[in-house]
């Protein structure tokens, strides 16, 4: 049994420390120790998540159930954490504010003060380590002994890194081979990588090498499997009935299944691009979308830059995607029409 204090130790150690390497030794070293049924919870942790998702608890709320005496000395277990977090997420309806802070009341009495304020960040999304995705697939890969590459491939499809954790340290490589795109499933984003220069990102590259104006818009990822379409965010929530002029032209694709990855962008009636903020509107409306896209709204068009783009090939069930500059020009001529893109 692994105590949750045995995490926290090592969450200040990482965030005490300024080298990328030194932080994944000590978290290895921490996921090396983790039982099959802890690996999950620890790493989720460590990387600044819980398997329960946000809460949506403010800083006020948290501290003032902390208020009490501490813990004297750490017995809190990362098991009995997670299921108290559980037991938290499960609380809904009448009186709610009241029954979610007589649980955190019996929760940070049973925690040392470290290990409470720890939690408070943990829950409140502000862990701060300097270690959470990108170090926490390195510390993976050096805990299980595996290239660094297949863990983050596999990191892309899954829908945590617990679950890639668990894989990676309990059956190896062959378990992380598992892990593949699943359509109508979101991916995490690829994200882009800085240069001294631009002469150095030309070397870096290599090849052949295509330079486009930045837009700036909301990044999303569209999928598409037959006549059903589906949109996420850069943060992987669905936002499917907030763009329904996307969902439209993406359902007029010949492609019968297609992943894209790019921005949707606001334009005016004179086809300039709108202010960033202007875009951002439609993605914090709940309701009467329709009726905002009819009276007020700009148009929101999809932007696909270079190579992002996974075409089906071949039947259901046996995909091969690709991700191609030839593949973008084929939805490029095929959605034209429909404005799907903008350049």
């Amino acid at each position: 049994m692994t105590l949750l204090a045995r995490v926290v130790e090592t969450s200040l150690k990482v965030g005490a420390t300024a080298g990328r390497l030194a932080k994944v030794r000590e978290l290895a070293t921490c996921l090396r120790a983790l039982a099959p049924d802890e690996i999950d919870i620890g790493v989720q942790y460590l990387a600044g998540e819980t398997r329960q998702g946000r809460f949506g608890l403010r800083y006020a709320a948290l501290s003032s159930a902390s208020t009490g005496a501490a813990a004297p000395e750490p017995t809190l277990s990362l098991v009995e954490v997670d299921r108290r977090f559980a037991e938290l997420a499960t609380i809904r309806g009448t009186g709610v504010t009241t029954r979610r802070s007589a649980a955190l009341n019996s929760l940070f009495a049973l925690a040392t003060e470290s290990e409470r304020q720890f939690l408070i960040r943990l829950l409140v999304g502000e862990l701060r380590q300097g270690a959470l995705g990108g170090v926490m697939i390195d510390a993976i890969a050096a805990a299980a002994e595996l290239p660094a590459a297949d863990v983050r491939r596999a990191a892309m499809y899954a829908k945590s890194l617990g679950e890639v954790a668990r894989a990676a340290l309990l059956e190896g490589a062959a378990a992380l081979a598992r892990f593949q795109l699943e359509m109508l499933s979101p991916v995490a984003p690829m994200l882009a990588q800085t240069a001294a220069d631009p002469a150095a990102a030309l070397t870096q590259l290599g090849g052949e090498v295509e330079f486009e104006w930045k837009m700036d818009g909301a990044r999303i990822q569209v999928h598409k499997a037959g006549d059903t379409v589906r949109i996420y965010t850069r943060a992987l929530n669905e936002v499917t009935n907030a763009v329904p002029e996307i969902v439209e032209t993406i359902q007029k694709l010949a492609a019968r299944e297609v992943v894209l990855d790019g921005e949707a962008i606001a334009f005016n009636t004179s086809g300039r691009p709108q202010p960033f903020q202007v875009t951002m509107r439609r993605f914090g409306r709940k309701l009467n979308v329709e009726d905002a896209r009819r009276i007020a709204d700009p148009r929101l068009l999809l932007r696909l830059p270079a190579t992002r783009c996974a075409e089906s090939r071949g039947p259901p069930g046996a995909r091969t995607l690709r991700g191609t500059r030839a593949g973008r020009a084929r939805f490029n001529e095929g959605a034209a029409a429909h404005h799907l893109f903008h350049e």
